[in-house]
């Protein structure tokens, strides 16, 4: 397993968090971390900095709400994961943006927060205990159903269950 994974369900035991949906804004706050809705350009979705022990998750307000959750998650998996970049804001300070780069998987970082990301919001245990109690005549309906227990799009489903080998190719 990988670590982001481990990561994720080790936040999910220390926090006592057995169900879905599993709600990144109250992870944050329980953490510690404020998470501040923002004006960002289209193409950045959020940021995490650190400064001084304080973590602030900046997220894009524009985006859909499982847009968002998904952004706090991954913020969250850089926090929990990676040491940050350096970026000179008024001061020094370590920051880690989630932009469109993030998206495409090219950087370890962004590819670890990513599956961070996919762990905390859908844990693979919690989601074959999911899939095992649902009766779908098409996996469209599995992706639907599932989706709106973890309050994932559909898409970001579907990728999951493919991830977890639970779908061998995008539904239909």
């Amino acid at each position: 397993m990988a670590k982001a994974d481990l990561a994720a369900r080790g936040l999910l035991r220390e926090l006592r968090i057995d169900a879905p949906p599993v709600d990144p804004f109250d992870l944050a706050e329980l953490l510690g971390v404020l998470v501040v809705p923002q004006h960002m350009d289209d193409d950045v979705s959020g940021m995490l900095l650190r400064k001084d022990g304080t973590c602030v998750i900046g997220v894009n307000q524009a985006h859909s709400f499982q847009r968002q959750r998904f952004t706090v998650s991954h913020e969250l998996g850089h926090l929990r994961l990676h040491e940050g970049r350096p970026l000179i804001l008024d001061t020094d300070a370590r920051v880690n943006y989630r932009n469109a780069v993030s998206s495409l998987a090219t950087d370890r970082e962004e590819i670890d927060a990513n599956r961070f990301a996919a762990a905390l919001l859908a844990p693979e245990d919690m989601v074959r205990r999911a899939a095992q109690h649902i009766s779908f005549r098409t996996t469209d309906d599995l992706v639907q159903v599932l989706a709106k227990r973890f309050q994932l799009s559909e898409v970001a489903m579907t990728y999951r269950l493919m991830n977890l080998g639970i779908l061998s190719g995008p539904a239909h």
